[in-house]
């Protein structure tokens, strides 16, 4: 039922150099011990960023910049999960290798030449997420050598869907420590560094 009157809110003036503009992922510091929900992207919030399999390669590597993101969740077009594209794909050796071995150009590929098909991505259920503490998902990170983590939710009838991600920028960024440059294993103890300060 739509209501036919809708009282308008005040507004109120802002104030220059006295307001300042929040921004959730620094805001909201965490620790090892706090709750692993406090560093999953929602996706119930957050929307998915996802591309088509058939997307040229240089506009899924242009998606990402665009977005502000490492991974694209590749979809068909009932928005079923095919796989996950990660820029370490993309930006390593593996388009140039695919690319000299079927003798195309580079430009030529798709995501779904470089994506991991979805029955390879692994995943941690949303149940054991809520149980789960800040630190309990750095070291399945760093156990499983990934910079990304889904979190996947069933229904009532068992169907499953992708419901979040954990990411170790976003973990680190919310720690406080600054990003390095280097490999996934910098990343890692840089992390678990700040864990156990």
């Amino acid at each position: 039922m739509q209501r036919e009157h809708y009282t308008p809110l005040n507004l109120v003036p802002i104030v220059a150099d006295s307001c300042a503009v929040e921004d959730a992922a620094y805001a909201r510091k965490v620790t090892a011990d706090s709750p692993a929900v406090d560093v999953m992207t929602d996706l119930r919030l957050v929307a998915a960023a996802t591309i088509g399999p058939d997307l040229p390669l240089p506009a899924a590597t242009q998606s990402m910049i665009q977005r502000g993101v490492r991974s694209l969740f590749v979809v068909d077009d009932t928005h079923a999960m095919l796989g996950l594209l990660c820029a370490d794909q993309v930006l390593g050796e593996a388009p140039v290798k695919i690319a000299t071995a079927r003798g195309i150009p580079q430009a030529e590929l798709t995501a779904r030449d470089l994506m991991v098909a979805a029955d390879r991505v692994e995943a941690v259920d949303m149940d054991d997420v809520m149980r789960s503490e800040v630190g309990h998902i750095a070291a399945t990170l760093k156990r499983s050598g990934r910079h990304h983590l889904l979190v996947v939710q069933r229904d009532a009838a068992g169907k499953a869907s992708v419901r979040g991600v954990f990411s170790a920028t976003q973990i680190a960024r919310q720690l406080g420590i600054s990003m390095p440059s280097g490999t996934i294993a910098q990343t890692f103890a840089d992390i678990e560094a700040a864990l156990v300060a």
